[in-house]
């Protein structure tokens, strides 16, 4: 292997340019900490072809320096290695002399760096070598192949990458991978050659196996390629086959057919139009008949209640004269009574007062009642004033709140009361009173603002539920369900939905019980599974649709009438009290009761006389009028009744006559049209041939293709294929499929040709393979002595075992090389097991470094050690020493400054390093201590 004789760095790192010699056999880097020493360890790994230390990389060093290119130069030793031979180390690379230039350039590319190398004849100086050309410069795996030529192998290579503090690192190889270091540094180069000339002869045929296995691969590729055409040919033929049977027989058949079908469902569809018309004129005449008895009934009933309303007014006219007459004859018989009843107790002073104070309590009780029933009054009036601007019935305060809560959050929602209109009244009482308990159920626009819908809901403490998944109304309702009389303008919970679907109308609770299941009646009677109860709410109360709005004004005014009437009593009860009150007074101040009863005693009687004639015509009016007044309401609801189904048969029959006149006009058209599709289709029909529309044939189309328009369909997919697709057209490609199938065959009776030789060249392998075995013992015997000898050396016991070889390649590549060391008697410790010291690390790996390098045949070679002296004591350094001088190979050594002089005895040169000064651009120059050569 070669020595490295000078080094040359131009721009590395903080170095300017620079040239150190490196011709000695131990070479030490000293220095303090970061003044340069790893950084030029690096750049002798990076002139060889390997990775820098610590993860650094050549382009930092190169970043450092500013510069556009970095250049790393040595020369090294060409000379033969030993007097016994004349074997130069890079004589594989053509390079003869005895010196040889390594260079390496870093330039810039783009935005990052890219390394070259070059070796040439020589001391070659960098100017010399910018004129090299640029096809001679080498990439870094080219480039360590040709460092490996000249003895640089892959296992030196990884010893030479050992980075700073793990010169221990050896010790931890683990004893198959110490084996095969030991191997390649140590290996018989002729064995080796014979055996790798075996086993690349091997290679070489199996390579040819596997070339004629590739090639058949790809022959076989290519056929199926040439099978994959062939089947596109074929397939492209076949859709144009296809294409022109779909464009010329399948189309228009279908097409045929179904018109011909289409136009017979028209013409059963118009015989069915026509009978429908039938049956239309039939409940037209009828309708007919109804209405000109309706206009009859209305008409007499007109004049019934027209002589009816005379005597119910003439009836209320002498109800009025009775009661008129009847008024005042009362009132005399009343005062006569109470005169009377006055006239008991005016001598007792003690019993008028008691009178007196209970027509005070009785007035003012009267009066208390009075102001309540007014305020009740002006608070039902007040809420008649509400209701007159508004189109729906209001909402609770507290709903409002929180709609308006929702509404600052930008929260969407509707409330159920909202969207729901109860589309026929008769069923309005049975609708409100279900959906009194889910009138203010929030339904929320978008799902994900529940969250916060809920927060707000907890705030307000609202007590109605907040509904996120809600879904549209049915757009058929079941017919007889409660739902089928609303009318819903947005979504709902489902399980709203649900209940009102499922519960039935019914006309009362028997027809309930008689149905089953869920009912409820117009009455608002409901029963479910939980049992049976009514569910009326005031019409004060109702709230769907703007029926509810006239429903609460209608109720508030009957609460104002029914207030009047109370008011008007109350207003007679005092008038009442107040007279008796005034009679009590004056009683007190001496005027006499009997006296005024005896002055007016015949008055009284003859008012008592009258009264009960009186009251008798005044009951017997009233008894006429109320009769009266009932038939007139009963007359009134069956006039409404009549007009209600005279308007609605009148409807029916003009919407039946316009249906009719319209169904007139278009029936002769359609009938026209459906005669000429006729004869057209049976004109086309002559022109196909008879086996085309076969009914076999037909159904069979109508298998394969459904209709005429799948058919279509189908005919411009293919057509798309056929246009877009990748198609083979050409009618050779048959042929070339028969002389593939030929070419396939031979080149498999090539390919078992080759196995056989394949073969016998594992034959000739296994014999080599046991020369080669007995070269493996040597050299780990040679191995095994080396570190013996340096084990002594160091006063360390060193016992290597030797490997289990045998003539398989399984069993060499699990052969192990086991060593173990014995420090100071104190008990054998393997390569890695955890009992060593850190000094005793350093010891073991150095041992089985340098009996790598120990080779008194084949001497040379250089390692790179940095720091080996961190974990050793003076002793320690001194063996270690002693080991280095005792091989010939080359050494380059770091050490900080502040180590034991001891460490500078075994050096050659002695490389002094020094950090760059603040603020300097580059490092100062490296100081060379060279030892003399003693004069023999």
């Amino acid at each position: 292997m070669f020595h490295l004789q000078t080094l040359e760095l131009l721009h590395w790192d903080y170095c300017q340019r620079l040239t150190v010699p490196l011709d000695g056999a131990i070479i030490t880097v000293a220095g303090p900490n970061g003044s340069g020493k790893t950084t030029l360890l690096d750049a002798m790994r990076t002139l060889l072809g390997l990775e820098c230390s610590g993860g650094r990389s050549y382009k930092t060093y190169a970043r450092h320096a500013n510069a556009d290119a970095s250049w790393l130069r040595a020369v090294v030793d060409n000379r033969p290695q030993t007097r016994q031979t004349s074997s130069r180390p890079f004589a594989r690379c053509l390079l003869y002399a005895d010196q040889v230039t390594l260079a390496c350039r870093i330039q810039r590319n783009g935005g990052d760096w890219q390394r070259r190398y070059c070796m040439v004849e020589g001391d070659v100086p960098v100017e010399t070598l910018l004129d090299v050309p640029e096809k001679d410069w080498l990439g870094i795996e080219h480039w360590r192949k040709r460092l490996e030529y000249a003895g640089l192998s892959r296992a030196i290579a990884r010893v030479l990458a050992l980075e700073q503090g793990q010169t221990d690192r050896l010790c931890e190889y683990s004893p198959k991978e110490l084996l095969r270091l030991v191997f390649d540094v140590f290996g018989d180069q002729e064995v080796l050659d014979r055996y790798e000339e075996a086993r690349r002869h091997q290679r070489d045929v199996a390579d040819e196996v596997e070339t004629a296995r590739q090639e058949l691969t790809r022959s076989e590729a290519q056929l199926a390629n040439v099978e994959a055409r062939l089947n596109l040919y074929r397939q492209y033929q076949a859709k144009l086959r296809e294409r022109e049977k779909l464009g010329t027989e399948v189309v228009p058949v279908l097409e045929w057919r179904d018109a011909r079908d289409e136009l017979t469902g028209k013409v059963r569809e118009l015989h069915r139009q026509r009978l429908d018309d039938r049956q239309s004129m039939l409940r037209q005449r009828e309708d007919r008949r109804l209405l000109h008895g309706l206009a009859q009934q209305r008409e007499a009933l007109g004049g019934q209640l027209q002589v009816l309303e005379q005597q119910r007014l003439q009836a209320q006219e002498a109800l009025s004269e009775a009661r008129g007459a009847e008024t005042p004859v009362e009132a005399k018989v009343k005062e006569a009574d109470e005169l009377r009843e006055l006239a008991s107790v005016e001598a007792d002073a003690q019993q008028l007062s008691e009178r007196l104070q209970t027509l005070e309590e009785g007035k003012q009780a009267l009066d208390s009642q009075w102001h309540g029933k007014r305020q009740e009054r002006a608070a039902a009036q007040a809420a008649l004033a509400s209701l007159q601007s508004e189109r729906v019935a209001p909402r609770p305060d507290y709903v409002n709140r929180f709609s308006q809560a929702l509404r600052r959050q930008q929260i969407a929602h509707h409330f159920v009361a909202d969207v729901i209109e109860i589309t026929d009244a008769r069923w309005r009482d049975a609708a409100e009173g279900v959906l009194a308990a889910s009138r203010w159920v929030v339904v929320l626009g978008d799902p994900s603002d529940e969250r916060r819908a809920a927060q707000l809901a907890e705030q307000e403490r609202y007590r109605h539920y907040l509904v996120a998944e809600a879904v549209a109304a049915p757009a058929q309702a079941p017919a007889h369900s409660l739902l089928a009389v609303l009318k819903v303008t947005d979504r709902l919970p489902a399980w709203l939905l649900r209940t009102l679907s499922a519960i039935r109308r019914v006309d009362d609770t028997d027809a309930g019980y008689a149905a089953g299941g869920e009912w409820i009646t117009p009455k608002a009677y409901w029963r479910d599974g939980r049992g049976g109860r009514s569910v009326w709410v005031s019409p004060e109360q109702h709230q769907f649709g703007a029926a509810a709005l006239a429903a609460r004004r209608e109720s508030i005014e009957a609460r104002l009438a029914a207030l009047d009437g109370q008011l008007q009593r109350i207003a007679q009860q005092q008038s009442e009290v107040e007279r008796q009150l005034r009679a009590a007074r004056e009683a007190a101040k001496g005027h006499r009761a009997a006296e005024e009863l005896a002055r007016r005693a015949e008055e009284f009687a003859q008012a008592r006389q009258q009264l009960d004639q009186l009251r008798q015509a005044r009951i017997d009016a009233g008894r006429r009028w109320s009769e009266l007044d009932g038939r007139h309401r009963q007359l009134g609801e069956q006039q409404r009744e009549l007009e209600a189904q005279y308007r609605d048969t009148q409807k029916r029959l003009q919407d039946a006559e316009a249906a009719a006149s319209r169904f007139g006009r278009e029936w002769a058209a359609r009938k026209a049209d459906l005669a000429a599709r006729s004869a057209q289709s049976r004109r086309q029909r002559r022109q196909f041939p008879v086996r085309w529309i076969a009914p076999a044939a037909i159904a069979a189309l109508r298998q394969h293709y459904t209709n005429a328009t799948q058919a279509r369909l189908r005919a411009e997919a293919i057509e798309t294929e056929l246009q877009q697709g990748e198609w083979e057209q050409d009618a050779t490609i048959e042929e070339r499929h028969t002389l593939m199938l030929a070419q396939v065959g031979g080149q498999k009776q090539q390919l078992q040709q080759r196995e056989a030789s394949n073969e016998m060249a594992r034959v000739a392998v296994d014999n080599a393979r046991e020369r080669y075995i007995d070269v493996m013992r040597s050299t780990v015997r040679r191995y095994r002595k080396n570190i013996t000898e340096l084990g002594e050396l160091a006063g360390v016991e060193v016992q290597a075992e030797l490997p289990h070889l045998d003539n398989d390649d399984t069993a060499l590549r699990q052969a192990e090389l086991k060593v173990r060391f014995n420090f100071d008697g104190k008990g054998q410790i393997g390569l890695n097991d955890g009992e060593a010291s850190g000094g005793q690390q350093v010891i073991k790996s150095l041992i089985l470094l340098v009996g790598l390098l120990k080779d008194d045949e084949l001497p040379g070679g250089f390692v790179f050690i940095d720091e080996p002296f961190a974990h050793l004591d003076v002793r320690n350094i001194q063996l270690v020493g002693h080991f280095l001088k005792s091989t010939r190979a080359q050494y380059v050594l770091t050490t900080p400054i502040t180590h034991n002089v001891e460490v500078f005895e075994p050096a050659d040169i002695t490389l002094v390093t020094a950090k760059k000064p603040p603020g300097a651009r580059w490092a100062p120059p490296i100081g060379v201590l060279q030892r003399r050569q003693a004069v023999a």
